[in-house]
């Protein structure tokens, strides 16, 4: 009891933070922390590990972070778990979400706060940094013509047409701060999301009115898990790279892993997760009603040797997409656990800690982005980042 004691004590003074503070940080109340601190009773692992996150963040930046990036609309830091891989620290997060928070600052060293609400953060209160990363949601454009918006006397470009909408805020902080490179993440239908508007004007956006050089690709994350998900990433740099997007091949997908290298010991999968013997008859019920219809709405089966669907925020609610099979026995959700793993966030040597309910756990790995996925194209920028970086920044006006 005593060497626990002062493992929470000397990690407590490592990360210089008082019991008041880290209360709220880790979770717990301050007479817990207090009975850790005199030694009446074990510290719990979640505590202990944001300590040692924000004792990581106290010590000196290492040699190989070359260089800095934001992580917006974070999540639970998808994004900015793929650019640490080649050097990057993070020096500002934002995100809304407090269970999103809350998972996030157990699992990365953070000398800085969290902030909320994106739309409410001034852009100087943001740090200079040479990466952005956003995976802002996708919202519809009132788009209008330029010259009917002259005739009007009214503003054209980004101001009018993307303002209200969460990639405006995203816009309003690349054109503020200038970064050497921005990386977006969104869902595979933004190029047609209202006939190819919204795609359309933001690309806009980012090339004229911003003045980037942007590439956009579609990538599955099927090479590297086993789960079907794609998704549009946009790249840009503020100045002319030999980058190209299209020419940096992922490993072939019928390569990739199968669902069975991600599953738990089914001795060990708690019977909560099996399917109800009502909630299974309803699920087979309502996919037997749609297949006499002609759709293919309802539950998806999953082997130890398939590739799953997506798995996406509604998970929690009944599983139905990715369910899966046990041998006379009715099917199961995947676990939190599994779930990270199929999200490329727990990996071997590299565990992630799910502070959260089931429920919220599934919302944000459903909502999250595939960590080998962001990887792969953090490797591809890797050389020109290093490039773009020997480059002065050339700030243009700011658009307010």
């Amino acid at each position: 009891m005593k060497n626990e004691q002062t493992d929470f004590s000397r990690l407590r003074e490592e990360a210089g933070i008082s019991i008041d503070a880290l209360a709220p940080l880790a979770g717990f109340s301050t007479s817990t922390l207090y009975r850790w601190e005199r030694g009446e009773a074990l510290p719990r692992q979640a505590a202990m590990l944001v300590l040692q996150n924000l004792a990581k963040a106290r010590k000196p930046a290492t040699p190989a972070a070359f260089f800095s990036f934001i992580d917006l609309f974070a999540g639970i830091g998808g994004l900015r778990r793929g650019f640490e891989t080649i050097g990057g620290k993070c020096v500002f997060t934002s995100e809304w979400d407090r269970h999103a928070q809350a998972t996030y600052r157990a699992n990365y060293s953070c000398d800085h706060e969290i902030a909320g609400d994106i739309t409410k953060i001034d852009p100087d209160d943001i740090p200079d940094h040479d990466v952005l990363l956003a995976g802002f949601p996708c919202q519809p454009f009132s788009i209008a013509g330029v010259s009917k918006k002259n005739a009007l006397g009214r503003p054209h470009g980004f101001l009018c047409d993307t303002q209200g909408t969460l990639f405006f805020d995203t816009a309003r902080i690349i054109a503020h701060h200038r970064p050497a490179a921005f990386v977006l993440e969104n869902v595979k239908n933004l190029e047609s999301h209202d006939g190819g508007k919204t795609f359309a004007t933001i690309m806009n956006v980012l090339r004229s009115e911003l003045g980037y050089h942007v590439q956009s690709r579609v990538i599955s994350s099927a090479p590297w898990v086993p789960q079907k998900r794609e998704r549009i990433f946009i790249v840009g740099f503020r100045e002319p790279t030999a980058f190209d997007f299209q020419a940096v091949e992922p490993p072939p997908e019928d390569r990739g892993p199968k669902l069975g290298s991600i599953l738990q010991d089914h001795k060990e999968v708690d019977p909560k997760y099996t399917l109800t013997p009502r909630l299974w008859e309803y699920l087979q019920a309502y996919k037997e009603k749609h297949t006499t219809k002609g759709n293919g709405f309802g539950y998806s089966l999953f082997g130890p040797d398939d590739v799953t669907r997506t798995l996406s925020a509604r998970y929690y609610k009944d599983g139905s997409e990715i369910l899966v099979a046990q041998p006379r026995k009715r099917p199961r959700r995947l676990t939190p656990l599994e779930c990270a793993r199929l999200m490329g966030f727990d990996q071997p040597g590299k565990p992630f800690l799910i502070p959260v309910s089931d429920t919220q756990a599934y919302r944000q790995f459903g909502n999250a982005v595939v960590v080998p996925v962001v990887e792969f194209v953090a490797k591809a920028m890797e050389p020109h980042l290093e490039v773009a970086l020997a480059t002065p920044n050339r700030r243009t006006s700011a658009v307010a």
